[in-house]
């Protein structure tokens, strides 16, 4: 019963449910900070969670970090070509968890990294979709990996740059190849079923008051210090500059 409970859950993320994308910047006083990408699918398990507490599924609860797996299977890694291995150290610096209660009707993923310079900062999607693509083996029905989020290799398609300098926080995606992106949206399969109800939201935290934000849809927090915008997930697919911003911050 685990089994088909695992792959109605695999079924159902491709198909039928929501999630809600949200990319997570904290910027510090010294320039340092934290990066997370987190991925909420709780819809599904309020659709299945009592369910699957009937048939006493176990909680997932755990942590993984890149740079002491990557150690542990340094072996393995070293007979991989010089591009996968490349692809994997854009990992190192982060750590993943990933919970799904099914009492709790919560399952999340959170992959996150600290830096010390916003110009450190890695493009996600690269990251997501090296994380989701590890395992060849595995295969949804969307056609990815098990990961949906595999679909979206942006190598060679985009590239999305960070700056931070005299008071003013720059996020820019630049489409590198717009027949690749295209091809990446067209190929997607059943999952643009999935994305068509998903969103993907910028939440920027900042360390002095926002002065203006380039987003026309970002809401500023009421200590004025941080700012969210959330765009739906196939929007900005179809068309990643459209959550390019400039923030402004107060002197």
């Amino acid at each position: 019963m685990k089994k088909i409970y695992l792959g109605l859950l695999v079924a159902f993320v491709t198909l039928f449910t929501s999630c809600k994308f949200t990319e997570n910047i904290y910027i510090n006083d010294d320039g340092t900070g934290k990066v997370s990408f987190t991925m909420d699918g709780s819809e599904l398990m309020d659709m299945m969670g009592e369910e699957m507490a009937k048939e006493d599924e176990k909680v997932i609860d755990s942590t993984i970090s890149f740079k002491e797996l990557f150690k542990e299977k340094r072996d393995s890694i070293s007979k991989l070509s010089a591009e996968e291995q490349e692809k994997l150290k854009r990992l190192e610096a982060f750590t993943m968890r990933m919970l799904m209660n099914p009492k709790e009707k919560k399952m999340e993923m959170d992959l996150y990294a600290d830096f010390e310079s916003v110009n450190e900062l890695q493009d996600m999607f690269a990251a997501m979709n090296t994380a989701g693509s590890m395992d060849k083996n595995k295969k949804s029905s969307a056609g990815g990996g098990v990961n949906p989020m595999s679909s979206l290799n942006s190598d060679g398609v985009t590239t999305t740059n960070y700056s931070f300098k005299n008071n003013v926080f720059s996020r820019n995606v630049a489409i590198l190849d717009q027949t690749k992106l295209d091809s990446v949206y067209q190929n997607l399969g059943q999952a643009k079923m999935m994305f068509a109800a998903s969103s993907y939201t910028l939440k920027y935290h900042f360390p002095k008051k926002i002065k203006s934000v380039s987003l026309e849809n970002a809401v500023i927090s009421e200590d004025g210090k941080s700012f969210t915008a959330e765009l739906n997930f196939m929007e900005y697919l179809q068309n990643p500059e459209t959550l390019n911003v400039e923030v402004k911050l107060e002197k």
